[in-house]
């Protein structure tokens, strides 16, 4: 009996730990954040339940607590009420105390009551999975030790601490302090790494906070999101429906006139359309500019690479301070600094009538030719081949 009802070979068991683990990651990613937390995603009840029961005999975690943390962790990010910020509370602390954050914060009953809602409250929920989350914990750990014997422990172990570790340091706490960004959102995520292999696609936290309602994660070909797969997997099966995902830009060769359609196309794409003007306009001239400048200043000046792409907000002062510097004493560079921040301005007619839009977005374009920097006069006349993308039509 001390070694269970079944025995594996040693390579056996790390296989099933990865496995019991992967489900439990899968479990989160697409139940908890994509379907419950951000409704981007419609499951089956089957699924949905499966999901729920394997979160409580797995990790103890309550559906309402994790959706209203998550969902206040977006509405507060990186200030002091944010729940899990390596900014505001220090990587450290949430890195190595994030199950410890997340515990404290469901214990504010204010989160649950105003971030909560749309979450399951059925008779299983109310009378078993909310009243008593360590039973499902318990239970896992008797069945472990009595399939495996002492090394079920083991398993039981890891599988208790996966969460903790993955979710609640890597993303809440790497994923916000390290990584590469594809979009320059207002906080500090960051994506950990473009494959999101071993978290489910949650390693893509800058491109989820950009475009959070988004069923996918992964933006760029060169990235894989593996909770995507598993979606249209569930999708082909009819056990699931994907209700959102973020905008992917449509240009039309032969489209030349800058009218509604290409307004709405680039009010929906906001954060690609300037991404696309940080790898098109703003770091070719940055290099460009960099060969004209005093060697002895060239590396104080590659560390502003970043500073002139990077949202205002996000800058440290110092790298303000060099900036402005920068620009003061390099007239191009601060023409396609101060063109960038008219082409942000743009987005605040998005409330204006459709006509005053379209005008913005023609003299935008019209100044921008005017300036006789080549990458930006190609940049303003790419924008009149904005379109809106065709809407995706997912099975029933």
């Amino acid at each position: 009996m001390l070694d269970g009802l079944i025995t594996l070979p040693w390579w056996g068991y790390i296989v099933l730990t990865l496995i019991l683990t992967h489900i439990t990651i899968v479990s989160v990613t697409l139940y908890l954040h994509r379907s419950q937390a951000h409704c981007a995603l419609d499951l089956h009840p089957l699924v949905s339940h499966f999901f729920r029961f394997w979160l409580w005999a797995t990790t103890g975690m309550v559906t309402k607590d994790w959706v209203a943390i998550h969902r206040k962790h977006h509405a507060k990010t990186e200030t002091a009420e944010d729940p899990h910020s390596p900014h505001a509370k220090g990587i450290g602390v949430v890195f190595w105390q994030g199950a410890e954050l997340y515990r404290a914060e469901a214990k504010n009953p204010q989160t649950i009551k105003n971030y909560g809602h749309g979450t399951p409250n059925d008779w299983i929920e109310r009378n078993l999975y909310i009243p008593f989350t360590f039973y499902g914990i318990a239970a896992t750990f008797i069945l472990n030790f009595i399939l495996f014997g002492f090394i079920g422990i083991t398993i039981w172990a890891i599988q208790m601490i996966w969460i903790p570790v993955t979710a609640a340091g890597i993303i809440n706490g790497i994923g916000h302090y390290w990584g590469y960004r594809n979009f320059e959102s207002q906080d500090g995520s960051t994506n950990v790494i473009n494959l999101g292999l071993i978290i489910g696609g949650e390693e893509l936290h800058n491109n989820h906070h950009a475009y959070p309602s988004s069923a996918k994660f992964s933006s760029k070909w060169w990235e894989f999101d593996i909770g995507w797969l598993y979606i249209q997997l569930l999708v082909f099966m009819r056990l699931a429906k994907v209700r959102r995902r973020a905008p992917q830009p449509t240009r039309l060769i032969h489209k030349d006139k800058i009218d509604l359609e290409t307004a709405k196309a680039m009010i929906s794409s906001q954060l690609h359309v300037m991404a696309d003007y940080a790898q098109r306009v703003t770091l070719p001239t940055f290099h460009e500019e960099l060969s004209t400048i005093d060697a002895r200043y060239q590396k104080l000046v590659r560390q502003l690479r970043t500073a002139l792409v990077r949202e205002d907000s996000r800058l440290k002062p110092s790298h303000r301070q060099h900036l402005q510097e920068l620009l003061k004493n390099n007239e191009v560079l601060k023409t396609v600094y101060e063109f960038r921040h008219k082409l942000q301005e743009l987005w605040n007619e998005a409330h204006a009538s459709h006509e005053r839009l379209i005008q913005a977005i023609i003299q935008w374009c019209k100044e921008a030719e005017a300036t006789g920097i080549k990458v930006l006069e190609e940049f303003a006349q790419s924008l009149r081949s904005y379109a809106l993308q065709p809407a995706v039509q997912f099975p029933k």
